[in-house]
């Protein structure tokens, strides 16, 4: 498929029982889920039962599954407790991305905090990172997908040229990937509204990383104009991005195969809307 598309579902209640429910609502042909709670530090051992029925289900349905990070980690905190609980938590992330048989696990890049240079910063992310990216060495590991921020802050990397040197403090590692969000990547300055905004994005993106780095899209519209630096996402089609843009993005060689995954306002019912439209566009 030419970019498969779904959304994050919730698995309170468990992956198998709640998420596959979901997924099955939204007609979702790939899916993207939380291991540990999102806003904290707790590390949930699973449930064996569970993951082996969320891995049939996926297989039957031929879904691809990611897994979300938790918001907290920070590689470039120069607080050492954060620092010590984000590498603990990634890797909690990867290993639990393994056990249901994800593709990737998808970590927001952070900020330089403590009013520290991002040389500095970026010099403390190789230090905690590199280990982790090198014990994946499981044919079934996930990549390690970076997501740039809106902006905000003392961000590490937001818009498309800091993947650079992101990737080189971590030897472009060949477990290492990006989920670029659409708005967040809006937002932090590339207008993907505007003509040919998507394809010289994603030229930048690729003469930046490499071809074959960009492993998932969350694709998102933006409620701010390009530019604002504010992470807020709006439905398909219903914000400063517009429809047709997502179109341009699944027509890019760069994103041959690539999932798209919806993190949307509302519930099931605009979820499944978003899914339909994003498919529309796929043509």
């Amino acid at each position: 498929m030419r970019n498969p598309v779904g959304g994050h579902v919730p698995v309170a209640g468990g992956l198998a029982a709640t998420g596959l429910g979901y997924a099955h609502d939204l007609k979702a042909e790939s899916l993207q889920v939380f291991v540990a709670n999102p806003r904290g530090w707790a590390t949930p051992a699973g449930n064996p039962a569970q993951d082996e029925a969320f891995r049939a289900g996926c297989a039957e349905e031929g879904l691809s599954v990611y897994v979300h990070a938790p918001y907290l980690i920070n590689f470039g905190s120069h607080s050492e407790a954060t620092a010590e609980r984000s590498v603990e938590s990634m890797r909690h992330s990867l290993r639990r991305g393994r056990e249901i048989g994800a593709r990737g696990v998808v970590v927001h890049t952070g900020s330089a905090t403590g009013g520290r240079t991002r040389a500095v910063a970026l010099a403390q992310v190789r230090e905690l990172v590199l280990p982790l990216l090198d014990e994946l060495t499981h044919d079934d590991d996930p990549f390690l997908l970076l997501e740039s921020t809106a902006g905000q802050g003392a961000s590490l990397c937001s818009r498309a040229e800091d993947f650079g040197p992101y990737f080189e403090a971590l030897d472009s590692h060949p477990r290492l990937g990006i989920c670029l969000d659409t708005c967040h990547i809006h937002a932090a300055g590339h207008d993907l509204s505007a003509p040919r905004g998507v394809t010289d994005t994603l030229d930048l993106l690729v003469r930046t990383v490499g071809e074959g780095r960009l492993k998932l899209i969350h694709a998102n519209d933006s409620k701010e104009a390009a530019g604002e630096r504010k992470d807020r996402h709006a439905n398909i089609g219903a914000g400063h991005i517009g429809a047709e843009p997502f179109g341009e993005l699944m027509r890019h060689p760069a994103t041959e195969g690539v999932p798209l995954i919806i993190e949307t306002p509302g519930g099931p019912e605009g979820h499944a809307a978003d899914v339909a439209r994003l498919k529309a566009l796929r043509g």
